[in-house]
């Protein structure tokens, strides 16, 4: 998932808009990201120009909750979820954490991590060529999981599942952060990408389905006017 410009319809939750099953659903979505290319403007689906105000926004939002004391997020390991050819990782996560893992249905995408990482790459233990929707976290591994541009792919229902996983997923005090595009209303598909954005209401209700708690939330500033707002959750 990635930037999105404005749909004019939308409907009341995502699985009233899928019209086609599930797996045509993912399949369709494996398909257009293997076709895109494994760039920093892949990535951003054209907005390659906005990547620093993103990861800035990101940072500050992030360090909040970091720390060595009892009661904050730890340093140790961070997980990069729908992490593409590594720019999280790369510009956010490798400059506060001691090591990180990725996690991508793209493999090419991973396979250019690699390079794109360049000497800091040996800092991280995980590549996961894998759907988010079948990706099981190890217990008790990570200190933050960052889900960014990437829930739009998960049915509503995986969505819960998968963060329900990342919860088991996290050390003591650790965090789940989600980044991604907010709709005004209601669940706006998006057929080209084989995704879905969903508004706040709709998107609050599956974070308490997962069991979890919004503890901040903010929206990124200083984006162009005619992409969807984006918002960051922090989740425990």
């Amino acid at each position: 998932n990635t930037i999105k410009n404005y749909y004019k319809w939308s409907c009341t939750k995502m699985e009233d808009c899928l019209i086609e099953n599930q797996t045509t659903f993912y399949s369709k979505a494996e398909h257009y990201w293997k076709e895109v290319p494994p760039t920093v403007d892949g990535m951003l689906g054209g907005y390659g120009s906005i990547s620093s105000i993103d990861i800035n926004g990101s940072k500050k939002f992030l360090q909040k909750f970091l720390g060595e004391v009892q009661g904050k997020t730890g340093t140790g390991c961070a997980l990069d979820c729908g992490a593409g050819i590594g720019r999280i990782t790369k510009r956010l996560l490798m400059p506060l954490f001691r090591t990180v893992d990725l996690v991508d249905v793209t493999q090419e995408f991973l396979d250019k991590a690699h390079t794109y990482l360049g000497e800091e790459a040996k800092r991280v233990e995980n590549y996961f060529c894998c759907g988010l929707q079948d990706f099981q976290p190890q217990p008790e591994r990570y200190d933050v999981i960052w889900i960014q541009w990437v829930i739009g792919h998960l049915t509503d229902d995986h969505l819960v599942e998968f963060l329900r996983r990342c919860r088991s997923g996290l050390r003591p005090d650790g965090l789940i952060v989600v980044k991604d595009n907010v709709a005004y209303e209601g669940v706006i598909p998006d057929d080209v990408d084989s995704s879905m954005c969903r508004d706040l209401n709709v998107l609050h209700r599956l974070v308490a389905r997962a069991g979890l708690n919004i503890i901040c939330e903010e929206q990124q500033q200083n984006f162009p006017e005619e992409i969807y707002q984006v918002h960051t959750l922090a989740l425990r």
